[in-house]
């Protein structure tokens, strides 16, 4: 074991001491108490411990914290403002684009990195993004309603996602 990896996780600055050699996902969720990552297949397969790093989706299962210094990770907890929703997280909800929601923070991730980047996505942008996720539930149409959805209340009110990522 080292002296620890400095990261800033939903931004804030956090000193994690522990094996380098340790998945992220588990950093987060035994460490940091940060349990809405979700451990699937451990293979990066499934998308459900989808995180962003450095602004981009990441698979958090197999990724070494010893990786991460000085980088900037977001997880589903890091979308709400001051206990105020993500509108990605009200879409979701108003669309009720969730079943079992085992998927679903794996899925909000990759979804948030999205309209970071593209604001009003085509349907075959949103499916593109998200196709790395495995939903067993057959959320499919109501999730891409609710990610294009999200992105019209983003364009209509200032983005509060657009922070995910960076150090600031």
């Amino acid at each position: 074991m080292s002296g620890g990896y400095d990261l800033i996780v939903n931004g804030t600055s956090v000193h994690v001491a522990t094996d380098g050699t340790k998945p992220l996902l588990s950093v987060l969720r035994d460490e940091l108490g940060l349990r809405g990552s979700r451990f699937g297949c451990g293979t990066e397969q499934c998308g459900a411990c989808m995180v962003l790093i450095d602004g981009e989706p990441a698979y958090s299962c197999a990724r070494a914290i010893d990786s991460l210094t000085g980088r900037a990770v977001t997880t589903v907890e890091g979308l709400s403002t001051n206990g105020a929703l993500h509108p990605l997280q009200q879409a979701f909800l108003d669309e009720q684009a969730g079943q079992c929601g085992y998927c679903l923070s794996g899925i909000l991730m990759s979804a948030a990195a999205l309209l970071n980047r593209n604001p009003r996505p085509s349907r075959s942008e949103i499916a593109a993004a998200l196709d790395r996720h495995l939903c067993r539930c057959g959320m499919h149409n109501r999730v891409l309603r609710a990610v294009a959805r999200a992105g019209a209340l983003m364009g209509a009110v200032p983005r509060a996602g657009a922070r995910m990522g960076s150090s600031a």
